[in-house]
């Protein structure tokens, strides 16, 4: 009963990082609409590090195209594809090995 318990609690911690590191991007994408703001400055700076380490790996697979950046589409788009898709695969299939395992 345990390791079901740790399963589900690992799921669950995955499942509100990913909630939560949606809408820190989502915010960023949103602040790079204005060119004024500062991005070393503390508030900035954190979201900004936080962030754009995941951003830069879709940054290196699709440069920005005509002044536009279209990567934060792909990077959200895999998050999304992952909390909707991998992760419920996964639960099933630890279902299916622990029979007494149900997501």
């Amino acid at each position: 009963m345990g390791d079901t318990n740790l399963v589900f609690l690992l799921f669950d911690v995955v499942q509100k990082f990913i909630g939560i590191y949606t809408a820190l991007l989502f915010i960023r994408i949103l602040l790079s609409w204005f060119p004024n703001i500062n991005w070393f400055d503390p508030p900035f700076s954190i979201l900004s590090q936080l962030t754009d380490p995941y951003l830069n790996i879709f940054r290196s697979i699709i440069p920005p195209l005509g002044g536009l950046d279209f990567s934060p589409l792909l990077a959200l788009l895999l998050l999304q594809v992952v909390q909707s898709a991998v992760l419920p695969s996964v639960a099933q299939l630890l279902a299916s090995v622990q029979p007494g395992l149900s997501m």
